[in-house]
């Protein structure tokens, strides 16, 4: 398929001694991606660490200092969240965005769970329910079905029995970011939009060839989605193009890609594959997508930046998605 949509992903790393230059690092490149024409920019949830921890406040805030871009979460997971609570926080970015709010979500307990459960649900731990479920009830909240028993006037107070304020349209921008065929499907089946990204959880019958399972997923969605082959299906990849990098930059690109290639070589932690990275020139870069049968089936793409490097480095990587891989792959700049 020839690229329609173009987008990138960050994690948006800062100093826990000094976090301010890091966050406004990455109220640059978001900045930038627009400049340069991305249909859209994404931002990674972590919690506990030295990556971004909110990004619906982080799109808040970029959401006044960009017009076009579309603005991400790739993904947020539900559960750190409650549904109603987050609903509120994902209308009221979506107004300040004048509708450009892609909230993409996944499910399943927090990472470390058991170190975090007293701190986080410290008297129904071992009640929440971390199924698909969670989804649902977010969908359900921002499409402004019943949250509250009571509508009325209760002295001067007017309160809404719905989240407010209402976005419409928001809950048909909600992604799913699912790694199993399982999730595939029942993403597919609940007519979300589905994120498939460099880490999947293969069938035990699946074998080590990430780029025909992400295949098989892709086509499940899509078979169980009521849109068919019309139903959004983004890929993420972290590709690093180096048409313009130094030859310092090159070196650091190919180590980190050379580091990480080991993991992708077997499972991982509870069976998950990784994809390699790919690196190389937007021509090389080009022709190995084309021949990736994930790539094959999607017509928008969100290219995961690497996750330590420095903001020089991602203005020459995002300028050369934007200038020479994204034309080489048939998109075009937004203007």
């Amino acid at each position: 398929m020839t690229l329609r949509r173009l987008g990138f992903l960050t994690i948006g790393l800062f100093d826990p001694a000094d976090p301010a230059p890091g966050h406004e690092s990455l109220l640059q490149v978001i900045e930038l991606g627009e400049q340069l024409g991305f249909d859209s920019a994404w931002l990674r949830h972590r919690h506990l660490q030295h990556g971004v921890s909110s990004p619906v406040a982080i799109l808040a805030a970029a959401s006044q200092r960009t017009s076009r871009i579309e603005l991400g979460t790739a993904v947020t997971p539900l559960g750190w969240e409650n549904p109603l609570r987050l609903a509120e926080d994902l209308a009221t970015v979506d107004i300040l965005t004048g509708g450009r709010l892609n909230p993409g979500v996944s499910v399943g307990p927090p990472m470390n769970y058991d170190s975090v459960r007293d701190a986080l649900y410290p008297d129904t731990g071992d009640v929440e329910d971390f199924s698909y479920e969670r989804v649902l009830r977010l969908v359900r909240f921002l499409r402004g079905e019943q949250a509250s028993t009571f509508e009325g006037t209760r002295g001067i107070e007017v309160f809404s029995s719905r989240v407010q304020p209402h976005s419409p349209g928001l809950a048909d921008r909600v992604w799913y970011g699912g790694a199993s065929l399982r999730s595939a499907v029942w993403a597919g089946r609940e007519g979300l939009n589905f994120l498939t990204s460099s880490v999947l959880k293969p069938e035990p019958e699946d074998g080590l060839d990430f780029a025909r399972i992400q295949q098989q997923q892709i086509r499940a969605y899509r078979a169980a989605h009521p849109l068919g082959s019309e139903a959004r299906v983004s890929q993420g990849l972290v590709v690093i193009p180096t048409d313009s990098a130094s030859a310092e930059q090159k070196a650091k690109y190919s180590a980190y890609v050379e580091s990480r290639l080991p993991r992708t070589r077997e499972l991982q932690g509870p069976g998950m594959l990784f994809s390699p990275d790919l690196i190389g020139t937007s021509d090389q870069l080009a022709q190995q997508l084309s021949e990736h049968a994930g790539y094959q089936e999607v017509d928008e793409v969100v290219f995961a930046l690497p996750f330590s490097f420095e903001h020089e480095d991602y203005v020459q990587i995002l300028t050369d998605m934007a200038q020479h891989l994204g034309p080489a792959l048939g998109w075009s700049p937004a203007t």
